[in-house]
């Protein structure tokens, strides 16, 4: 079978990644996203004074832990939290091993986390940008309904995410802004414009977008309280979800 658009743009983020070290996929998020240099401090500082993860040494999830920048931050904030950094990702892990190297405390999976066999395992988990990627045929409410079964009841997540707003008269105006926002931040970037433009396609294709009204109904689905909002830049929003008991 050939490959399909979305699997080569993959393997060519991936490549420029494990090449970088993770530094180029940092700074094409930061161009795209408003506010994403910071994104990982407030997640992490969320966590942190959540009802379970404010414990000493509590067990805290990095969902598709990526580059492994909420894992870096994590150590930094609370160097007494047990982490697992979990990434389907075997080029993405490389990476954020190679940047987390000799930090203790760290357990690494490659692995999903519908295929996580956790339960009531973690204080507190963090899923920055993973939700987006996932389709909504039921791949969302696997995704969620796994994150809350791996959670202690009363374990929050920290939830970063595209959003497409609900019948929003704004909508088309958020959009524009975005895509003006990373046309602006791009110029005069030191990025190869052809990696450039390959990891701005790679990141912007193939993803799922949903409204506050069918997210809130699949978290309470998948075994969370509604959830409750900490965070807006344009289209990107930022959830703190409570598993119930």
């Amino acid at each position: 079978m050939e490959p399909t658009v979305e699997s080569s743009l993959e393997s060519s983020l991936e490549e420029s990644v494990v090449a970088s070290g993770g530094s180029s996929y940092e700074q094409i998020v930061t161009r795209m996203i408003p506010g994403y240099a910071s994104l990982a401090r407030l997640g992490v500082a969320l966590l942190a004074a959540s009802p379970l993860a404010s414990a000493q040494r509590a067990s805290v999830l990095v969902a598709g832990c990526g580059s492994g920048a909420e894992l870096l931050e994590a150590r930094g904030q609370r160097p007494d939290w047990h982490l697992t950094g979990l990434d389907p990702s075997a080029a993405m892990l490389q990476v954020a091993r190679r940047r987390l190297a000799g930090q203790p405390g760290i357990d690494w999976q490659q692995d999903s986390v519908q295929s996580l066999e956790a339960r009531a395992r973690f204080d507190g988990a963090l899923a920055v940008l993973v939700l987006q990627a996932l389709p909504d045929d039921g791949s969302k409410l696997t995704f969620l309904t796994a994150l809350a079964r791996s959670l202690r009841p009363g374990g929050q997540v920290v939830l970063v995410d595209l959003m497409q707003p609900d019948r929003s008269p704004i909508q088309h105006q958020l959009r524009e802004a975005r895509l003006g926002f990373q046309r602006a931040s791009a110029q005069g970037a030191a990025t190869d414009s052809a990696d450039n433009n390959t990891l701005v396609a790679d990141l912007s294709t193939g993803l799922h977008p949903i409204g506050l009204s069918r997210l809130t109904a699949l978290v309470e689905a998948a075994g969370f309280g509604d959830p409750a909002p900490v965070y807006q830049a344009l289209d990107v929003e930022g959830f703190l979800l409570q598993r119930r008991d």
